[in-house]
């Protein structure tokens, strides 16, 4: 039976397990990335494993998230990272350079390889056919130093594109229909891989845009063909060499197959809150609109750039729109400025920020009160733009420009004759601000420089015979990554101090839960299904091991957060009868008598919710290799004794 693109980089990268569906896997990794908000406690934790260099081919620390310097903290993590990836054989992409997907797809990323990163947006690599997947800190770390990435092996989906993109519908809008076809967690389990005719018709950055997104359907990645138009990308950005051609065999076999005609395709939104909650652009015309954000790592390419210029060339931003836009890196933004595009961004009445992930993190541009505001962005989490109550639609940057000028949601179809970008023959290549690490003959002299407000990692202990514990909160589904430890720019500034982050986990659920969990001594977490979707933040599994969290029991999980709460040690159960979710109240004693043993045997996990007297089962949600992990307190003592 022939391969799948995907299949043939796992079976070039395996280096431990069987490539079965749902059997644990050991993959090579070629590239990894990391970005500053998972960034400093990636490398804490590499420092910790005690390896010297970097094993990787390629590894590159970009900072992009915390870039607003409104006190040291964020300035002194810059610096940290700077002179650890310096140390350790690291490549150092220097504020104000760019989004971390956007360059790395740019300037290092290639075909047949693979990559993890510290940031779940990681898949944006498979628009070059690369094998991408967003990962925890720790993962990275172990990686940077040589160990492998294991994740279950995946099914296989394929989405047939025919057809060809009408005038004014973008990249954004096929995402978007896959989502509304497949839901948020939909591709759980699953690597999801493009093909057919239609694929010819996609630019590199529009392939992109499309598996950026892919991990808003809990895929595990997305990935493209490396085909002519690839080669055409990498030869403009003078990466020519760096081309493969990969294909999926005639006879691959797939275990789903879903068929996108994109000539079909129309302008869509996602409503507030969450990217599958997609409706028809034309269904909503007319809403008024407060706020438009234009970039993030989903819609930020020089093609999407030079769309809106031309959209709002000689025009005007309403009066009671507030426009931003943020160029995914500085060669996008010097061409702009270069060519001219940016000066009409300017003239219509932009506001211009620096190449960086902004808004899209809770980096300012909170909208007000109640606004509405549309963004080119992947997420509209309740709260994540930093105002509560903002009502957030995610859209192509046409349809933003379209309605940031008629200041309600309008149908870019609506503009007349459609506006016709070509990507460069030859980009801008200025790698000016990427500071490679120094030789290592002189490691030894680089100094690593700490702020105060770095504080040491969180590190469980051996797992406990048996738990009894609270039930210190019970949560619903989907809950999210940004609901456990919220981002933003009041809090971010904080992600190398877990002890003062702690004070915010689960502050957009329940405010009074971080010293309700540390009265109680820790406790145990009750969720419902999906529990840990986006972002790949571990800091949602290392902020609740500082409050004594010792075990989630969930109907389900979004796989990075499942991997993350085992790295920290912190044990993932489900519910083998998912009714009895139902069973438990908040702050009701539960106790797991026999856990380690359990856990040692294999078995299903026995739990006694004492306070109503009732005794169920739980499976753990861990590969042989994780509760292996889990036993010993975590990922980082598991290398420990590996060593």
């Amino acid at each position: 039976m022939g391969r799948t693109i995907a299949q043939k980089i796992i079976e070039s990268h395996l280096v431990s397990g069987k490539m079965e569906v749902g059997e644990d896997i050991g993959l090579a990794i070629d590239q990894t990335l990391t970005q500053d908000a998972t960034g400093t406690m990636a490398y804490l934790e590499f420092e910790a494993m005690g390896v010297p260099r970097v094993k990787t081919q390629r590894s590159v620390a970009y900072v992009d998230h915390n870039t607003l310097q409104s006190g040291f903290e964020n300035a002194d993590d810059h610096r940290y990272i700077q002179t650890v990836a310096n140390k350790h054989g690291v490549y150092f992409s220097r504020p104000g350079n760019g989004i971390c997907h956007q360059l790395h797809l740019e300037r290092f990323g290639a075909p047949g390889k693979t990559l993890i990163g510290s940031d779940s947006h990681t898949p944006t690599g498979g628009g070059i056919g690369m094998l991408a997947f967003g990962a925890g800190g720790m993962d990275v770390a172990v990686a940077m130093g040589g160990g492998e990435y294991h994740i279950n092996m995946p099914s296989m989906t394929r989405v047939e594109l025919t057809g060809r993109l009408s005038p004014w519908v973008s990249a954004k809008d096929v995402i978007l229909a896959v989502l509304q076809r497949m839901s948020v967690k939909g591709g759980v389990g699953k690597i999801i891989e493009y093909g057919g005719e239609g694929v010819k018709t996609l630019t590199v950055p529009e392939r992109a845009t499309i598996t950026n997104m892919g991990a808003e359907l809990g895929a595990t990645t997305s990935i493209f063909p490396s085909d002519e138009i690839t080669r055409q990308f990498l030869q403009a950005q003078g990466r020519g060499d760096q081309w493969a051609e990969l294909s999926s065999d005639p006879d691959a076999a797939y275990d789903e197959t879903l068929t996108i005609d994109l000539s079909s395709l129309e302008p869509l939104a996602a409503c507030p809150h969450s990217p599958d909650a997609v409706k028809p652009v034309s269904g909503l015309a007319g809403m008024k609109v407060d706020q438009v954000c234009i970039g993030s790592c989903t819609n930020s390419s020089y093609l999407d750039m030079m769309r809106v210029a031309a959209v709002l060339k000689g025009k005007t931003v309403h009066p009671q729109v507030s426009l931003s836009v943020a160029c995914g890196s500085k060669q996008v933004f010097n061409m702009l400025a270069e060519n001219g595009a940016l000066a009409d961004m300017i003239a219509a009445g932009a506001r211009i920020l620096e190449c960086a992930c902004g808004p899209c993190i809770g980096m300012g541009q909170s909208p007000n009160s109640g606004g509405v505001s549309l963004r080119t962005f992947n997420r509209n989490f309740e709260g994540r733009s930093g105002t509560a109550d903002g009502q957030v639609y995610l859209v192509s940057p046409e349809t933003a420009a379209a309605s940031a000028i008629a200041g309600s949601l309008t149908d870019p179809r609506s503009l007349g004759e459609p506006v016709k970008v070509e990507l460069p023959e030859r980009f801008l290549i200025n790698d000016n601000m990427i500071v490679p690490p120094i030789e290592e003959a002189l490691m030894e002299t680089v100094e690593v420089k700490r702020g105060p407000n770095i504080k040491p990692l969180p590190i469980a202990g051996p797992l406990e015979e048996s738990i009894r514990r609270r039930a210190v909160l019970k949560v619903e589904d989907n809950i999210t990554t940004d609901h456990i430890m919220p981002a933003g720019a009041k809090i971010l500034p904080y992600r190398s101090n877990i002890p003062y982050l702690s004070q915010f986990c689960f502050a957009v659920c329940d405010k009074s839960f971080p010293e309700r969990c540390k009265a109680a001594g820790g406790g145990v977490i009750i969720a419902g299904h999906n529990y840990g979707q986006g972002s790949s933040r571990e800091h949602a599994a290392l902020v609740p091991l500082y409050l004594g969290v010792k075990a989630v029991a969930a109907k389900s999980y979004a796989r990075i957060h499942a991997a993350n709460l085992a790295n920290t040690g912190i044990l993932p159960l489900q519910f083998v009868n998912e009714a009895d979710y139902d069973a438990i109240d908040q702050m009701d004693v539960l106790c797991l008598p026999a856990v380690r043993k359990e856990l040692e045997a294999g078995e299903e996990v026995t739990l006694v919710n004492e306070t109503r007297g009732i005794t169920m089962k739980l499976k753990a949600v861990l590969t042989a290799r994780q509760r292996d992990m889990v036993l010993v307190g975590g990922l980082l003592n598991y290398t420990k004794l590996e060593k």
